[in-house]
């Protein structure tokens, strides 16, 4: 049997699963891994300017490409990512964690060493790390072809990340080749688990005439938003999307309803109420958005389809996977007629796009610029709570982080999703504030020559948290940069286009002109307390959430 490094096994192993870029930081308990990372064909490694960034960068990458991964020197390095990889496990995005960690006799003996608080304690990063992966192991020799083969198949199947550490002497041992490669498998099922629930969906289906179909982002997560689109099409099944599922389904479609939960008078509230068939995937309640408890579902119409169990009839189904069980019950032969709701025709705005930029008009006239295919980043804050609610075209594809909610993060993000996508055009919405966390990450990638459309929005501080508290408060102002000399600063020798915007005709000519040959920085000037209605209304209820009816925000 052939023999391979344990370095070289890892690398192999994760290009097998389509993972063409490494991202993350060297240092010098991981060097040799990037040794061995220009051994192995088809994968490369993508250095970025801080370890918080290449774990943004890899969660980007992955929620395009499907799977990623991250370099970390240990301590400084591991705990530098963390929040990035907590993000990754609070969305349910795969990551593999990797860590170059120090020599295993300096484990062993609990030497005293940098880049630990030097009393020989090695756990304590690893139980920190821990927390925040599904699995975890240090790879040694007698282990390594195992726990590598296990914690990679655990990642890509439960859709969260792990975390590997190899230390620096062990890497160039040799371990056995692997027999077969590793692929991207769907999970284990109970075939007659499988036979029993399509028995009942399609007999309750069949009976229905108002069925729906609600749809949140762990659909896409469990690989299942294809069937679900597939399954929609085929038998006219209306579908209305969560706000934190947005753009998992064609949004341009008739059978699309809106977002749940919606307004009390429009079509989708109307459906529901007479909806006798309701299938909710994987939906995720948090008290950041409307969906706060499930109780305006009707119990006995209402079936929750996870990735690896479904609940209907108030009992719960182990043993199943989702996408499979999607695909059994699109092979079946279903007989059916439902009452579709008539949806309003869809006009163009007659808004006049005129005047200094107000966000009250901003999202409405940057949607006609969308195209089908593209993909659209939004930052947590105004971007992300406007776009949630602006229909997009075919095939459009939604990246933001709604749950873990960490700012900056779209900007690595972008540039992972790039990496992953390089050919479809991509949009960020983001604000100023959140740009100054992660900016540096700007230089990778108009140095790599990526060309995303970056649409900042400059209003001179933290408006979403001057909605929850402190309107006038110097806490939420930032600092005042020159943008389009740092762009200059950060890729001199790149040609880039920036524009300054302050009213919405000037906007329509910047949007009109687009080149798409060079990466375009769009900076919209907007007033400190101008934000989306929704955020207006969100910032007071986060208010009293956290502080109570007697906090400080009703002084």
């Amino acid at each position: 049997m052939q023999s391979v490094t344990i370095g070289r096994y890892l690398w192999q192993r994760l290009r097998q699963l389509n993972v063409k870029y490494v991202f993350g930081v060297p240092g010098d308990f991981n060097l040799q891994l990037l040794e061995q990372l220009d051994e192995v064909d088809g994968i490369e490694f993508v250095g970025t300017c801080n370890e918080l960034n290449a774990a943004y960068a890899a969660d980007g990458y992955a929620r395009t490409n499907g799977i990623a991964a991250l370099l970390t020197t240990y301590g400084v390095g591991d705990l530098s990512a963390l929040c990035g990889v907590a993000g990754s496990l609070a969305e349910h995005i795969p990551v593999v964690m990797i860590s170059g960690v120090p020599p295993m006799f300096a484990i062993r003996n609990r030497l005293r060493i940098h880049h630990t608080m030097a009393e020989g304690d090695f756990d304590n990063v690893r139980n920190a790390v821990r927390q925040f992966t599904l699995t975890e192991a240090r790879l040694t020799p007698s282990n390594a072809s195992q726990e590598i083969d296990r914690a990679l198949r655990y990642c890509w199947q439960e859709r969260c990340p792990v975390y590997l550490q190899i230390p620096s002497n062990l890497s160039y041992l040799e371990i056995a080749q692997a027999s077969s490669p590793l692929t991207r498998q769907y999970a284990s099922y109970d075939k007659r688990q499988h036979q029993l629930i399509i028995g009942k969906l399609t007999g309750r289906l069949c009976q229905a005439k108002h069925p729906l179909l609600l749809v949140d982002m762990d659909a896409e997560r469990s690989q299942m938003a294809i069937q679900l689109q597939q399954l929609c099409d085929r038998y006219q099944i209306p579908y209305a999307s969560f706000s934190t599922g947005k753009a998992i389904l064609d949004e341009s479609s008739p059978l699309w309803l809106g977002y749940y939960p919606g307004q009390t008078d429009d079509t989708l509230n109307q459906y529901l109420a007479k909806a006798d068939f309701i299938l909710a995937t994987a939906p995720c309640y948090i008290e950041g958005s409307s969906m706060v408890a499930t109780q305006d579902l009707p119990v006995e119409e209402t079936i929750y389809l996870r990735g690896f169990d479904i609940t209907f009839e108030q009992q719960t189904f182990e043993g199943i996977c989702a996408p499979v069980l999607l695909n059994q019950l699109l092979e079946q032969s279903i007989e059916c007629q439902f009452d579709i709701p008539k949806q309003p025709p869809q006009t163009r705005s007659s808004t006049s796009f005129e005047g200094p930029l107000q966000q009250s008009k901003l999202w409405e006239q940057l949607r006609h610029y969308f195209k089908a295919g593209d993909l659209i980043l939004g930052e947590n804050g105004s971007a992300n709570i406007a776009l949630q609610t602006v229909p997009f075209p075919k095939d459009c594809h939604y990246l933001s982080q709604p749950i873990w909610g960490s700012i900056g993060y779209t900007l690595p993000a972008l540039l992972g999703s790039m990496m992953a996508a390089p050919n479809k055009r991509h949009w960020l919405f983001i604000g100023d504030g959140s740009l100054q966390m992660t900016v540096q990450e700007l230089s990778n990638i108009l140095q790599k020559g990526l060309k995303p459309i970056i649409v900042m929005l400059n209003n001179s501080g933290y408006t979403i948290e001057r909605y929850i508290m402190g309107k006038s408060a110097t806490y939420n102002d930032i600092p005042q940069w020159d943008y389009h000399l740092l762009l200059k600063a950060f890729a001199p020798d790149i040609e880039f286009t920036y524009q300054n915007v302050t009213t919405h005709q000037q906007l329509s000519e910047v949007l009109d002109a687009l080149d798409e040959t060079k990466a375009s920085f769009i900076e919209l000037k907007l007033s400190a307390m101008d934000a989306p209605e929704r955020l207006k209304q969100f910032g007071p209820s986060v208010a009293l959430f956290d502080y109570g009816p007697r906090g400080p925000q009703n002084k």
